[in-house]
């Protein structure tokens, strides 16, 4: 079976680390985006654990350290941008919450695109429509690319996947009453090297991280008890936001200013999603689109990396699909479920709503990474990223 045939839904982190894994072990991936190009919007993500370790033993480790963003680490500031508390890149020996390795998003996609490109069938601006399996093989129904037949699906294609909804019942999408924006704005001498955080009354906070293109990364994060907001048209969400954080000071008039213009603005609901199963017949799912922690974890990616990497593995070691798949499962659902067990408090603690509540929490993490406040705190600030070892597969073909 090592030369199965499988399809791909989602081209971002999961799905391309697949596909190398895959053609790795002698099967044949094609990856459909319904995206006409890799998304190029996207915040800073970190590489730690055994997810820097899947990116190690795909060779990718000194490209991507050459791509970081090389963040000194984050402050907490004031409105007046005085800073209140910081904590350096290398706090907790470079785990914290600004990690050693520091990537953009759509810098880290479009390495592994060009890792697996040529190797890899890439179907830009299509998407599975339709899923039909005989048993024998998965018939699929793309918008733009007719039918096909391929011997496996996966859907890898985010928390929101259309592809796993077409297939899988039971998904269960659990939200924090956290909502947040992303976009980049132009970058100021003043933004320099930290990332910097700055909490508002009302469970409101703005953070901005330099990267390493020259732009500033900007978030707009606020809790509320609505629900829906992920899916008003982006004019309609940008005026929320200026209603939400209007008024404020700080950077936050620059922010706002900056927004209405963002070429990638993205506004999101934060949540986990949790499956009961994880694959059903010739289809499984990986990635945000069956195990997303929320950004609140720290864990997105180091999980989407290890996946794959993992799925890819157990399908090479066995010939039955379904043995592949229940031994993906099996290996990989108690360190999904470490990630997604989140600290006590998340997210209000970071987010307080009164000024004397913003007032400790900064007293708090200004000794943060003294012991023996830095013991206690690690179970906080540090992920679960290094619980998992990697399993070893047989050499590739």
């Amino acid at each position: 079976m090592s030369h199965r045939t499988v399809l791909i839904a989602g081209a971002g982190i999961a799905g391309p680390t697949l596909a190398h894994w895959l053609t790795r072990y002698g099967m044949t991936p094609t990856v459909v985006e319904r995206a006409p190009a890799l998304r190029p919007g996207g915040q800073t993500v970190d590489l730690r654990g055994a997810g820097l370790d899947v990116i190690r033993r795909m060779g990718l480790e000194a490209a991507a350290r050459d791509a970081a963003t090389r963040e000194a680490g984050i402050r907490f500031v004031d409105d007046q941008d005085r800073t209140k508390a910081a904590l350096p890149a290398d706090a907790f020996g470079g785990q914290g919450p600004i990690a050693d390795l520091e990537i953009l998003r759509p810098q880290l996609s479009a390495l592994l695109y060009e890792h697996t490109r040529h190797d890899t069938e890439y179907l830009f601006g299509d998407e599975i429509t339709a899923l039909g399996d005989d048993g024998n093989e998965v018939h699929v129904t793309l918008k733009n690319g007719g039918e096909r037949s391929f011997d496996l699906v996966v859907a890898a294609d985010g928390i929101r996947s259309r592809t796993r909804d077409l297939v899988f019942t039971g998904t269960r999408t659990k939200g924090f009453g956290l909502c947040t924006a992303y976009f980049t704005i132009p970058h100021r001498p003043s933004d320099g090297r930290w990332a910097r955080w700055h909490n508002a009354p009302g469970h409101r906070s703005i953070t901005l991280r330099p990267d390493n293109l020259g732009t500033t990364r900007a978030a707009l994060s606020f809790l509320t008890p609505a629900r829906g907001y992920e899916r008003l048209e982006p004019a309609r969400q940008k005026r929320l936001l200026h209603d939400v954080f209007g008024g404020l000071a700080w950077e936050v008039p620059r922010i706002l200013s900056e927004m209405d213009n963002s070429a990638d603005f993205f506004f999101e609901s934060v949540g986990q999603v949790h499956m009961p199963r994880w694959s059903r017949e010739r289809t499984a799912a990986t990635g945000d689109a069956a195990y997303c922690a929320s950004p609140l974890s720290g864990m997105g990616t180091s999980l989407a990396l290890t996946g794959a990497y993992v799925l890819a593995g157990e399908l090479a070691r066995h010939t039955d699909h379904r043995a592949a798949f229940t031994a993906y499962e099996n290996i990989l659902r108690p360190y999904t479920a470490r990630a997604q067990k989140l600290p006590p408090g998340t997210p209000r603690a970071a987010m307080p709503r009164t000024r004397t509540g913003i007032a400790t929490l900064n007293t708090v993490l200004r000794t943060a990474t003294r012991k023996p406040v830095s013991t206690l705190l690690s179970r906080f600030l540090v992920p679960p990223a290094d619980t998992f070892a990697l399993p070893a597969y047989d050499s590739p073909v």
